[in-house]
């Protein structure tokens, strides 16, 4: 799955991933609106809503970018109608020819964590029927348990030609309280890495592996670190721009290929229309707003980050 990723980043010469995580706040008015005189205040009105809105933001967005992220918590708040939302944000994207990670951030073990695997990226038979429940392409995962949580989604990566980033040093401000912690005279996150190197051994595509690692871009100098010790690792970089990164952060996470690496802003680019830069688009223009902000971003990560 890696190897699909890689073309559509070729293709788009944009390392960037759109992270559609939509929230109340950030969903215009006029579409709000809409299905609260149709539906009421109900979950089903908030689902159909925050499709629209994601819908807007794809048909705006899809030929600029290779690849989508929804974030799963979005979507789950508002119960089963949030997660047809999200299942049709995954399809829709698909006909789009993106590729979709799905940050779900699950982890347990044994048949837990492969249930969870063959959920999001595997599939199921149902007497005759072979079924892809979420079919995302590739999925977060936290390796806080060990290889027993992380070996289930290798194992259905490798059958199913699907991908996983595994959190290693993540963009949160408290982060620290465990992934810096010394083992050994070295910080956890580093362990993890190696970890993270060794199970992409076991799923290889190409150059690079479909195990991928997360490492947010609010840590550039951890970074350059953990590039050179999975080198033939792709990272998933959050934390740009409204956490705080910048092109100019992302130098060390690419290889000198340019490759290595796929950048991730949510709310930075689908709630654009709400940042001063952008307000001239009003509310109405909101997925213009969105276009505009992708072209900005990928402006600045080809200028500074290379």
């Amino acid at each position: 799955m890696i190897s699909k990723l890689i073309d559509n980043i070729k293709k788009t010469d944009a390392p960037i991933v759109v992270g559609l995580d939509p929230q109340l706040g950030f969903v215009p008015e006029h579409i709000l609106n809409k299905y609260y005189k149709e539906m009421g205040y109900t979950l089903e009105a908030v689902g159909e809503a925050f499709f629209e809105y994601n819908k807007g933001i794809l048909n705006a967005t899809a030929d600029l970018i290779p690849a989508v992220k929804p974030q799963i918590a979005m979507y789950e708040q508002y119960g089963i109608p949030g997660i047809i939302c999200y299942k049709k944000t995954v399809d829709l994207a698909h006909e789009k020819g993106l590729v979709v990670i799905g940050d779900i951030k699950r982890g347990d073990i044994g048949s837990t964590s492969e249930s969870y695997a063959i959920g999001h990226i595997g599939s199921v038979t149902i007497g005759d029927n072979k079924i892809k429940p979420f079919d995302e392409d590739i999925v977060t995962v936290n390796p806080y348990l060990g290889s027993d949580g992380v070996k289930p989604f290798v194992d259905v990566c490798n059958r199913e030609d699907k991908g996983i980033f595994v959190l290693v040093k993540t963009s949160n401000p408290s982060s620290g309280e465990f992934q810096d912690r010394e083992i050994d005279g070295r910080p956890l996150y580093e362990v993890v890495a190696e970890k993270v190197t060794e199970w992409g051994s076991l799923s290889m595509d190409g150059d690079y592996s479909n195990v991928g690692a997360v490492v947010g871009a609010t840590y550039p100098e951890m970074g350059i670190v953990l590039r050179k010790l999975m080198p033939k690792t792709y990272i998933l970089v959050p934390g740009y721009g409204a956490q705080g990164g910048s092109g100019k952060d992302l130098k060390g996470y690419f290889n000198e290929d340019g490759l290595g690496a796929i950048v991730n802003s949510s709310r930075g680019i689908i709630a654009a229309y709400k940042n001063e830069k952008y307000a001239s688009y009003g509310s109405e223009g909101y997925a213009d707003a969105s276009r505009k902000a992708v072209e900005d971003m990928i402006k600045d990560i080809r200028e500074n980050a290379f």
